[in-house]
This record gives structure tokens, sequence and C-alpha cells, in this order.
């Protein structure tokens, strides 16, 4: 897949292979979502209730792919640990939702390093049972900046199953054309 990014507010996934998956994208403006299928060739708005539904048939949901801030305005933050790994500071940070956040989650544990490299991030139900987990098995230097290059989701009901993605390359303050992240380009890519 390809992915382009502008800010926290605008991205687009395009799927390259397997052949089957290829043509279909993902547009995220703002806080709003599309999907388009060239099998039925259309575009789909993603309404909230479906955010945390599996995007593509993986273990990311369509809220882990839209990079959603909302854990920083809709959620409470206390630092529960902290440590050091392969000579780097590690902060543990539990995040707590408000009373009144329209959140699916009981809380989520984040283990980020001084280089903010998010570590591992878990997802835990109401009832406090770990529903799923992210974790980064490799970093890299990529243009300039180090990054996570090799991270796994796993739903923690399907031992065995998970999802894995690998950036092989990253590109940043890169020129894009203003109607990168359109509707109309993500129907018909002009990239």
């Amino acid at each position: 897949m390809r992915v382009w990014t502008e800010d926290q507010s605008r991205s687009l996934v395009r799927i390259t292979a397997p052949k089957k998956d290829a043509g279909n994208g993902t547009l995220l403006l703002d806080k709003s979502m599309w999907i388009y299928s060239p099998r039925i060739n259309r575009i789909i708005k993603i309404p909230s209730s479906m955010m945390n539904q599996s995007w593509m048939g993986s273990d990311f949901s369509n809220n882990d792919v839209s990079r959603a801030d909302d854990i920083l305005d809709q959620y409470d933050h206390v630092l529960i640990d902290q440590y050091e790994q392969a000579g780097k500071h590690v902060y543990v940070i539990e995040s707590t939702p408000h009373e009144d956040a329209s959140v699916v989650w009981g809380k989520e544990v984040i283990r980020v390093s001084e280089d903010n490299i998010v570590l591992a991030h878990e997802f835990i139900d109401q009832n406090g049972r770990l529903v799923k987990s992210l974790r980064t098995l490799d970093t890299a230097d990529m243009g300039g900046r180090i990054i996570a290059s090799r991270q796994r989701m796993q739903k923690m009901d399907r031992e065995g199953e998970w999802t894995e993605i690998t950036v092989e390359t990253a590109r940043y303050d890169i020129p894009l054309d203003k109607n990168l992240f359109t509707r109309s380009n993500l129907r018909n890519p002009r990239e």
C-alpha cells in the first residue's frame, strides 16, 4: 500500500497488492472517513458507529488507520511507570476516557520511548480485559527520522493470528498536490 499524510487531519491509503485488493482506498479528512472499492465503483462514508470495525479484514480498526487523536482530548492520562530499554527512557502511560467520551475502551496503556516511538499500545475493555495489542517490532531511520518500521496488531481472542505492517520507505516534507486528499482522487487516482 501507499500512504500520504498531511498534518494529523488528512491521509490517503491506496492498496497496491494483492491484485484482488488493488485499487481499494481509504481517505481521512479531519474526522470523516471514506472508503473506495473498485469492485463496486463506490465511495462509502464510514459512520462513527463503524470506526471500531475491522479495516479491510485486518486486525486494525478503521479508527486505528485514521490515526484519530481522540485519545488526546477524550482521555485523562497518568504516568504509571518509566524504565530504560535499549539505552532509551520508556514512559508507560495509562489513558482513561472521560465519563462523557464516545469511545469503546475502558482504558488504553501506551509505552512510548523518549524518541516518541510507540513501543506498545494495549486496548482494554470496560471489564479490564485486554482486547488487542499493538507492538513495534522494529525501528529504522527513514528520511532522517527514526520511525516504527514494523508493527504488529493482534486481537487477544485469536491466538496465532495478527496483522503486521512494514514500512519500506518514508519521505517527509514533500510537496503534495492540492487535490490529493479528495473523494474524486480516491476514486480516480492522479498521483
